[in-house]
């Protein structure tokens, strides 16, 4: 009997769209689950969509939980993470995701685990935030919840400083701020498939960027790291124990740093820079791991 595996992303998206793909192509079966669109009947014990209960699939494979990063996909991973502690294999665990969702938790987890950061101050306190900004020079805030640099803002010590984070607490009242270093043009995704080293890639900042997203310009190349750098990714992406994740790692003058642990991974980036189909290891993974 096929085994039939579902894949939790964003319909039309191009990395949840190879990897529902890629399972159709090794199992012969396809389900896209749209989050937005799940019924979960916490009394039957059942998941629908669209004419489907996904709790009697043999599995589900998360790419994205939602096309926006914000709270509510803690909520979203709270409906899974129901159905995976009553016996459906979910990969990554739902549970383990949460843990790097919010990018404090990310820091907080990181930070206990001895893993080199840039400079961070987190803080609800404007007159706080404004004196980070004067101690680091330049500093950028982050969001708790984005991706590719969106909603992060760039900012210098200056007379203007106070009103900018004034406007930015408005919308975001707890400030995450981190001493913006010098990354010497790119940073790196080290990416893991079951806590084994896969391979690397570098984004490259695109002309009069700040930051090496796509999203501003950025592209990806081939990168060859050194053991030094893959060790220190280990080591950062251990304590989340997800099945499949990209540390996102720079080098800086003062040495390497690690930024934070991507809770689904960049498979674009890795097939661009090194040609590996990322999306079909971690189906060969997953399938070697459900027992029929």
């Amino acid at each position: 009997m096929a085994i039939k595996l579902g894949v939790v992303g964003t319909p039309g998206g191009w990395s949840s769209e190879k990897l529902a793909d890629t399972v159709a192509d090794m199992t012969g079966y396809r389900l896209l689950i749209d989050m937005a669109r799940l019924s979960l009947d916490l009394t039957e014990g059942q998941a629908w969509f669209e004419g489907t209960d996904i709790s009697t699939l043999d599995g589900l494979m998360i790419k994205k939980i939602g096309a926006w990063y914000s709270p509510d996909l803690l909520d979203r991973l709270e409906m899974l993470r129901f159905l995976n502690e009553r016996g459906l294999p979910i990969f990554s665990s739902p549970y383990h995701i949460m843990r790097v969702l919010d990018r404090l938790s990310c820091t907080v987890t990181l930070q206990l685990a001895g893993i080199p950061m840039p400079p961070t101050t987190v803080t609800e306190d404007v007159d706080a935030a404004v004196a980070a900004v004067e101690h680091y020079s330049e500093a950028v805030f982050k969001p708790l919840y984005s991706t590719k640099a969106k909603g992060m803002l760039l900012l210098s010590h200056g007379p203007d400083a106070r009103q900018t984070v004034e406007a930015y607490h408005n919308e975001n009242p707890i400030m995450y701020i981190q001493q913006k270093l010098d990354l010497q043009g790119k940073d790196l995704g080290i990416a893991f498939l079951g806590g084994r080293y896969l391979t690397t890639y570098a984004r490259v900042k695109g002309e009069g960027a700040w930051n090496t997203t796509t999203r501003s310009g950025g592209h990806y190349e081939a990168f060859d790291p050194p053991q030094a750098l893959i060790n220190l990714a280990h080591k950062a992406q251990a304590p989340f124990d997800l099945d499949f994740t990209c540390v996102d790692v720079a080098e800086t003058p003062d040495g390497p740093i690690v930024f934070e642990v991507s809770a689904f991974g960049g498979f674009r980036g890795i097939e661009t820079a090194s040609g590996i189909d990322a999306a079909r290891r971690y189906v060969q993974y997953v399938l070697e791991r459900i027992k029929k």
